[in-house]
């Protein structure tokens, strides 16, 4: 018999439509047009016999069916898809550890440090992703994340790191090294922005109580990266978690003008969705987490680290 099964295409076409609530930015997604979308979606609720969408107005709304019917869809195409990468690759995904952080966070302070667990745990295939901006804990594919805020995320367990601080940075060629200021002028020197946070100055300024003058501005950056790297240029000064500033700070490339640093309020967390806090490699990658947080200040070097580490497993 014929299996009763809309298009994939069709589904594929819901899932976007009902994630953006727009045919136009699922057109978009998809790299179709809106008229492909509307039409797909429209034989698939000829197909089903059930309205999926409606119009209030210029908005789309899901209707009850389609909001249950979703969450079938959204499962089985990351089966789907967990089955082709599988394929792929010659291995099951469940045979990986999954791992998710910002980027800046890993380039900057889980990569330096990641050769050590695969030393220790050279039987688990690691991969390494961006963690998305929005996560279902019930649904995500990874095993584990690092996440920065409070510590409370729905269906899933939170184990504490460290806890962010924020100093700001400046490059010699803006401020000689080893000179030491206890009022910012933001209208006498440049500063930078960072657009994905922007209350980074504010909060450092409440945290610290550093005498300041004038209106905060200057060059926007879309991420971390990019702001550390103009700091060192000499732009201007950049307000940024110190872990992110680990080899700068050592180096010379970067110093602390303006004192150490200070709490944000915020830590950084391995986060693991309930559904995955038993499995072996998650547990093994957690424990290794939490102890290489532990182990030293970020003040020191990271090839002191790199040596208690060895010499940590010399002793076993």
């Amino acid at each position: 018999m014929r299996r009763f099964l809309p298009s994939l295409a069709a589904l594929q076409a819901f899932e976007a439509a009902a994630r953006h609530l727009s045919f136009t930015r699922a057109a978009e997604d998809l790299f179709v047009t809106q008229s492909g979308i509307s039409r797909q979606i429209t034989n698939l609720e000829v197909f089903l016999g059930l309205r999926l969408f409606e119009r209030a107005g210029s908005r789309l709304v899901i209707t009850d069916a389609g909001s249950k019917y979703l969450s079938d869809v959204v499962h089985t195409l990351n089966k789907l898809e967990e089955a082709s990468i599988d394929l792929v690759r010659g291995r099951k995904t469940d045979a990986s550890l999954m791992i998710e952080a910002n980027p800046t966070f890993v380039s900057r302070w889980l990569a330096p440090r990641l050769a050590h667990f695969v030393r220790l745990a050279p039987e688990v295939p690691v991969e390494v992703n961006p963690l998305a901006a929005e996560v279902d804990f019930k649904t995500c594919r990874f095993d584990i994340a690092i996440m920065r805020g409070t510590g409370a995320w729905h269906e899933a367990r939170a184990q504490e790191l460290f806890a962010e601080e924020l100093v700001v940075v400046a490059s010699p060629k803006l401020i000689a090294q080893g000179e030491k200021r206890d009022r910012l002028d933001f209208a006498q020197i440049p500063t930078l922005q960072n657009a994905s946070r922007p209350s980074l100055w504010l909060q450092w300024l409440r945290a610290s109580g550093l005498n300041n003058d004038g209106v905060i501005q200057g060059v926007r950056f879309a991420q971390s990266e990019m702001l550390i790297s103009a700091a060192v240029s000499g732009l201007g000064l950049a307000v940024v978690p110190v872990h992110y500033v680990e080899r700068e700070l050592r180096s010379g490339e970067l110093h602390t003008p303006f004192g150490n640093p200070v709490r944000s309020g915020e830590s950084y967390w391995a986060v693991t969705p309930e559904r995955k806090y038993q499995k072996q490699h998650v547990r093994v990658f957690r424990d290794w987490l939490i102890k290489q947080a532990a182990i030293t200040p970020f003040t020191t070097p990271l090839f002191a680290t790199a040596a208690a580490d060895q010499a940590s497993d010399e002793g076993r």
